[in-house]
């Protein structure tokens, strides 16, 4: 079911404050936060309810950085970060939790070292893992309130589903090109993730921000919505986006709100699945398909067969299914452009011959494997994909190449 439009809503019940006040604040602390301790509906109750709350943010990215430091900010008491990756200096654009001395370094490492840096006061739990249906529970388990700024579908359905078992509220968010959401989810008081999007998008059918690119800058305000949020839910004050979803449009400068209506017919969620399985992503191929049934080529094969077709022994068409902007940054030589996304439609069924030998190639071959997957359905024989795309091509043949 869509979400509709916006009418005159009555809010919902719920069990907020969700946090019990701290011990009475110190001589360093109300200085700290006497801007919030002046706001009325705060107060010094509210701060201690902030400094007594336990929040766990799944991702320390686009949309976990500045979640981060608003939270560390404000006074959370003890702030959990699930993150298994390293700083990259395409990260830098956004992620400003993170400096340039940071790259190569785990992202956790370097969010811990910022939040200490902005206030010492704050607990920082690290989680040096990959957020799991083996894990998710044990460690939602600790903390009063979880937010969500993950960049993929499993991880999303997961965080939902695992929340929801509990009975803890979550703040959500994503962001992509100039498009913002937040909304909030809570099971039995609420709509979950699962009734604003019932069923996952078709794998590769969604790019994501490293595919698609993401306004920088639209992280912040996103970020910034996600932690008022918390901060509401923690304190009890005003009306949280439940049942909401909260729509920012960072090129037009508008937001927009859409009501999240309840299914039903929606069982209450009371186990984890196999999200990976249920969006379509197996080690990096269509899981559709077995790996042994997709063909493939190396980058040092296809540097060969490049020669030879130079030279007019062999005919094929090497195609990049990636977005144009990465095509514009970066390519194989020799290549022509046709997104995935016109690949897997039909719209650019006629630009290909099935009497042609194909070879596809993407970024580091998820979104190739998935065309190849469908080209194959649709009856074209010789298709072969590219392994490890053009990461590969830069790493193994041309070092010169930009890399994003």
């Amino acid at each position: 079911m869509p979400p509709q439009l916006l009418l005159p809503l009555v809010p919902p019940q719920l069990p907020l404050p969700l946090v019990e006040p701290a011990e009475q604040l110190s001589s360093e602390e109300i200085q700290r936060y006497s801007r919030h301790l002046l706001i009325p509906r705060i107060g010094a109750i509210g701060q201690r309810r902030l400094k007594n709350a336990r929040v766990l943010v799944i991702g320390a990215g686009g949309l976990g950085s500045p979640v981060l430091l608003y939270l560390a900010a404000a006074g959370i008491g003890t702030l959990g970060i699930v993150d298994d990756d390293t700083v990259d200096p395409s990260n830098l654009q956004r992620q400003i939790i993170h400096g340039v001395q940071d790259i190569g370094r785990p992202k956790l490492d370097s969010a811990r070292d910022a939040i200490a840096a902005l206030n010492p006061l704050v607990e920082v739990r690290l989680h040096p893992v990959r957020l799991a249906a083996a894990n998710a529970l044990e460690l939602f388990g600790d903390y009063d309130l979880i937010v969500d700024g993950s960049d993929n579908f499993a991880t999303r359905y997961l965080v939902n589903d695992a929340a929801a078992i509990l009975g803890k509220p979550y703040v959500w968010g994503s962001v992509l090109r100039f498009d913002g959401q937040v909304s909030v989810f809570w099971q039995h008081h609420g709509p979950t993730y699962r009734d604003l999007y019932p069923e996952a998008p078709p794998a590769g059918s969604v790019p994501s921000c490293g595919e698609g690119g993401v306004f920088g800058m639209l992280c912040g305000a996103v970020g910034a919505a996600m932690v008022a949020e918390v901060v509401k839910l923690v304190t009890g004050v005003g009306r949280t986006l439940l049942g909401r979803l909260a729509i920012i449009d960072a090129l037009d400068a508008s937001w927009r709100e859409l009501r999240i209506p309840l299914d039903p017919d929606r069982a209450p969620i009371s186990a984890l699945v196999d999200y990976d399985a249920m969006c379509g992503v197996q080690s990096g191929q269509a899981a559709s398909l077995p790996v042994a049934d997709l063909s493939s080529i190396s980058v040092h094969d296809l540097a060969a067969s490049l020669r030879a077709r130079d030279r007019g022994d062999t005919a094929f068409d090497l195609i990049d299914v990636r977005e144009p902007g990465e095509h514009e940054i970066v390519r194989i030589p020799g290549s022509t452009l046709i997104p995935q996304g016109e690949l897997l439609s039909g719209d650019a069924a006629a630009a290909l011959s099935a009497e042609r030998h194909i070879i596809l190639y993407c970024k580091s071959g998820a979104r190739s494997s998935a065309v190849a997957v469908e080209l194959q359905r649709r009856g074209f024989t010789r298709v072969t994909q590219v392994s490890g795309g053009v990461l590969a091509w830069i790493a193994e043949i041309d070092s010169s190449l930009p890399t994003y």
